[in-house]
């Protein structure tokens, strides 16, 4: 006579595994994200308030603080198997807190309410759109890797209006750059999702460092989303 409560035992208890590893990836990858945008708020708040803007970006102070940001970006996405779990985190904290000084212009160019409200804009914006890409079955990758190229196209624009100062340009780059973003944002959580799906290959040093790459490339969706969604109210409020 078959057990059939023994036969679907196993099954069941791998089931509970697998959802368990999939809630742990989720919390990794959006609990590093959040981390990074609290501090990177905070650090942009009191650079603003207290002045520190003036001593730090003033000058070559700006060019120096993207340029390290730019680094540490291109060292993680390279190096993320060679580093340590300590060194990727620490590195990730660090390009928040250079990220926050040099977003703390947004504090000093636009009215503290209306930042407040694009942030908020931006938060329910992001969430419904990170939602969709972990629950769409819908294949993801030819969308991103559309985003993906056309992100180039959108960096070349805005170096060049940086020449111009067409206003009417410049309205097109930020609708442009929310498209883009939100395209990106989409696919970026469903990568998440894939990895979560796919956690049971990697040891726990890799789970957290890809875990910390996922966080980073939705760090830098919401914070791009927020720019563009700022200059285009910001411009509307004008």
């Amino acid at each position: 006579m078959v057990d059939y409560e023994k036969q679907f035992e196993k099954p069941d208890y791998e089931i509970g595994v697998r959802q368990t590893q999939v809630a742990s990836v989720f919390r990794l990858v959006y609990g590093w994200m959040c981390a990074g945008l609290a501090l990177s708020g905070l650090v942009a708040w009191y650079t603003a308030v207290s002045g520190l803007w003036q001593r730090v970006l003033m000058g070559l102070g700006l060019w120096i603080c993207i340029i390290a940001e730019l680094a540490l970006v291109w060292i993680l996405s390279a190096s993320i198997r060679k580093l340590s779990v300590g060194a990727a985190c620490a590195m990730f904290i660090v390009y928040a807190a250079l990220n926050g000084l040099t977003l703390s212009v947004v504090f000093i160019a636009y009215e503290i309410a209306l930042v407040q409200r694009v942030f908020f804009i931006t938060a329910a914006m992001f969430g419904g759109l990170a939602v969709f890409g972990s629950v769409t079955r819908s294949d993801l990758s030819q969308m991103g890797a559309f985003c993906g190229m056309a992100l180039w196209g959108l960096i070349v624009a805005v170096v060049v209006n940086m020449f111009f100062h067409s206003s009417g340009f410049d309205w097109i780059v930020s609708f442009a750059g929310v498209l883009i973003f939100s395209g990106l944002t989409m696919w970026d959580a469903q990568k998440v999702k894939l990895l979560a799906q796919a956690d049971g290959g990697m040891d726990g040093a890799m789970r957290h460092k890809a875990a910390l790459m996922g966080a980073l490339e939705l760090y830098l969706d919401f914070i791009n989303l927020f720019i563009y969604l700022l200059r285009i109210m910001g411009r509307n409020r004008d």
